[in-house]
């Protein structure tokens, strides 16, 4: 292998930003060359290749960060954006990247610093006017199936129900129609999944809310089910406060053998459980009607 061959390595891994000691073992592992790091030194001055010398023009520097910040680039904080440099041929230092972003986005390096959770933001005008609904699946397997509505704004618990299934659209329609007569009203939007279960929830709200409010007719909203925010967290809150407990109850009962997952096994449990675990539910239920969620009862709600 003659010098050009070896010097072309030597700078190929001195672009990619390899410490000398790294080159040398490079060197050695994959191409059979054996350098000293005094040696290797001696080439690189040679070749004119200095980590603290030679800088590029930070002119060429800024365009090339504007142009990677109109992209996925935006994301990046100053070490990603340094090694990105690097890796298209700009020798710069990283104090400088960090500088150069800092003026040319402010705001994304302010709330990388922050290092915290960015959480989403969410609206709604008051009491009863978004109400979420969805199933909760968890306790599925062992024949409990949960379904759930909260108020989007005081996250009031409309109803929290047990029972063998939460895909019947009749049965999850009575649920809403019970909500409806209890409080004397219904809702301006509903937020749920596209589901079958659903239909009839969907139906009777467009039909209530007919001819509209302020201008709009859109009384049902679809999307998917881990982008419903306000009912996903009710989920979690269930989970740590009254469903973990049956969840490790059931899987012992499958773990030693005492449970199959058969139709038998499924209606014996259904009927030891589904009135504890009703009552639990109901508990849980008063435990969250408190505070501001009684607030709703006496606020005057959309009339049907």
């Amino acid at each position: 292998m003659d010098n050009n061959d070896r010097n072309g390595f030597i700078e190929y891994y001195f672009q990619l930003g390899m410490s000398q000691k790294d080159i040398v073992v490079a060197l050695a592992v994959n191409h059979d060359i054996l350098l000293s790091e005094r040696h290797l030194r001696r080439i690189l001055q040679s070749l004119n290749l200095y980590r603290r010398r030679n800088y590029t023009d930070l002119g060429n520097v800024v365009l090339f960060i504007q142009r990677t910040l109109n992209t996925s680039g935006m994301l990046h904080g100053y070490r990603w954006m340094y090694h990105k440099c690097q890796s298209n041929g700009l020798h710069v230092r990283k104090e400088d990247v960090r500088l150069i972003l800092a003026s040319l986005d402010p705001v994304g390096s302010a709330f990388r610093r922050a290092r915290r959770l960015h959480r989403r933001n969410y609206f709604a005008v008051g009491p009863n006017f978004i109400w979420h609904l969805d199933g909760y699946d968890k306790i599925k397997p062992f024949g409990f199936c949960i379904s759930g509505c909260v108020d989007g704004f005081s996250r009031k618990v409309i109803w929290l129900n047990v029972y063998h299934t939460n895909s019947d659209p009749k049965l999850i329609g009575g649920y809403f129609i019970e909500a409806i007569e209890e409080l004397r009203g219904c809702p301006t939007l509903i937020r749920g999944d596209p589901g079958t279960e659903n239909v009839l929830v969907k139906q009777v709200q467009t039909f209530l809310m007919r001819n509209g409010r302020n201008g709009q007719n859109k009384a049902y909203i679809e999307g998917t089910s881990t982008a419903n925010q306000r009912i996903e967290s009710f989920w979690a809150h269930v989970r740590r406060q009254c469903i973990e407990f049956w969840i490790c109850l059931f899987h012992d009962l499958q773990n030693h053998g005492n449970y199959s997952g058969d139709f038998v096994d499924k209606q014996l449990l259904l009927f030891c459980f589904l009135a504890q675990i009703q009552v639990s539910r109901y508990r849980l239920h008063l435990g969250r009607d408190w505070g501001a969620f009684n607030i709703v009862r006496g606020l005057q709600i959309t009339g049907a």
